[in-house]
């Protein structure tokens, strides 16, 4: 039985490509600081790059030409020999070092026909957050014709005995080194070696076995939720036009992701803010009090939920929540008051620095949340739902996952 993570084909810039400029940070990452993506692009300029590969979320809705721009470039870099096959049937085991933690993961592709982000679902793979479905119409529109993709989405496994990524690593020197470098914009280094043959092999079939024995949830998806969601719904349209035969193996049946243990000790869940542009402060305040009072929900002075903006910071300890999150209970109030208040906007950030520094801009509201205990995510998922979407988020903006490696979805 195969798992519903497995080996496969992976291609990789030449050895005469400059990782450090080829390697950007996550497409949905800063996406209210279109200053540090226009410094992205005069690090990179015209070199080979991810950069013109990806749509910075950043950009979304602006009818640029910038889809067709990625498309030609997905082309080019396949027809020029930009991109050559590193790995025919393997994966990747990445070291990513960042504030002198190493994170290992593998990476692989999952099988999207075991993945389902509906609450609720038996899938083997599960969102661990809402998703947006209006979300997904702009993102297929860069997918849907796309020769390539290249990965930000990381999967989470549960593995408190580290019987998956670890002992391959201990077993690193015995593997090739596909590269070796310094992430730009402060990413911290990046090393990753090719698990194939025998030690693919290996961790083929441990992962058949893990999934076995997972009671049917294997694997939790940590980021790229609405990514994922994406080349879902683009797989489902393809697998209208195949024979049940092509469905088996088409590429675009399959999508590429990193595998990270949630044990990781440098894996840290971090908060996702929230930041609120044209807003009045003070009507804030009192529809959110008035809420959690007809909620039955007392509260004090505490870290919460801070609310800060130009003339102060309100901070607000919740009591009596019967167990809801803080975070579910200020999303549900902001979905409900944003949809009274079309002229409000809202964004969801990683960074305390981001929040405070255009929270505190006039007319702005930023909205500090605290983190989650990481070893709840399976359990809470297990039992029937997802957590409230931008519940958390797997460390700072600069430590999410930077494109490398790529694979063709495209016959």
């Amino acid at each position: 039985m195969k798992s519903c993570f497995q080996s496969t084909q992976i291609l990789l810039p030449r050895k005469d490509i400059a990782m450090s400029t080829w390697s950007v940070v996550a497409c949905d990452q800063y996406t209210s600081e279109v200053e540090y993506w226009q410094e992205v692009e005069n690090i990179v300029q015209d070199q080979p790059s991810t950069l013109h590969i990806i749509y910075p979320e950043v950009y979304l809705g602006k009818d640029d030409g910038r889809i067709n721009r990625i498309q030609n470039e997905m082309q080019s870099y396949v027809d020029h020999n930009i991109l050559e096959e590193r790995i025919s049937d393997g994966f990747v085991l990445v070291e990513r070092t960042i504030n002198q933690q190493k994170r290992l993961g593998f990476v692989g592709v999952i099988d999207l026909e075991a993945y389902d982000y509906t609450p609720g679902t038996s899938a083997p793979i599960r969102a661990t957050e809402g998703t947006i479905e209006s979300r997904i119409p702009p993102r297929l529109r860069i997918r849907e014709n796309a020769l390539l993709e290249c990965p930000h989405v990381m999967v989470l496994i549960d593995d408190p005995k580290n019987q998956l990524i670890e002992p391959i690593y201990k077993s690193k020197d015995h593997l090739e080194c596909l590269y070796d470098f310094e992430l730009m914009k402060n990413g911290g280094h990046v090393k990753g070696y090719a698990v194939t043959g025998e030690f693919a092999q290996a961790v083929n079939a441990k992962l058949a076995l893990m999934e076995r024995d997972s009671n049917g949830f294997f694997l939790a998806v940590g980021d790229g939720n609405h990514s994922l969601a994406t080349a879902k719904a683009c797989w489902q349209n393809i697998k209208k036009t195949l024979s049940k035969e092509e469905q088996m193996n088409h590429p675009a049946r399959f999508a590429m992701v990193e595998l990270v243990n949630l044990h990781s000790p440098a894996l840290v869940f971090e908060p996702i803010h929230r930041l609120l542009f044209h807003i009045d402060m003070v009507d804030l305040l009192t529809s959110f009090k008035k809420q959690l009072d007809e909620d039955h929900i007392s509260y004090t002075d505490g870290d919460d939920i801070i609310f800060m903006n130009c003339d102060k910071d309100i901070h607000i300890q919740l009591q009596n929540e019967d167990g809801r999150l803080p975070v579910d209970i200020l999303q549900s109030f902001l979905d409900q008051y944003l949809q009274n208040h079309p002229e409000c906007q809202i964004d969801y950030v990683h960074g305390q620095d981001t929040v405070e520094k255009l929270g505190k801009q006039e007319n702005n509201c930023g909205i500090l949340l605290s983190a989650i205990d990481k070893t709840t995510l399976f359990p809470a998922i297990a039992a029937g739902g997802v957590l409230p979407r931008k519940t958390f988020s797997m460390g700072e903006a600069y430590e999410k996952r930077y494109y490398i490696e790529c694979r063709q979805i495209m016959k």
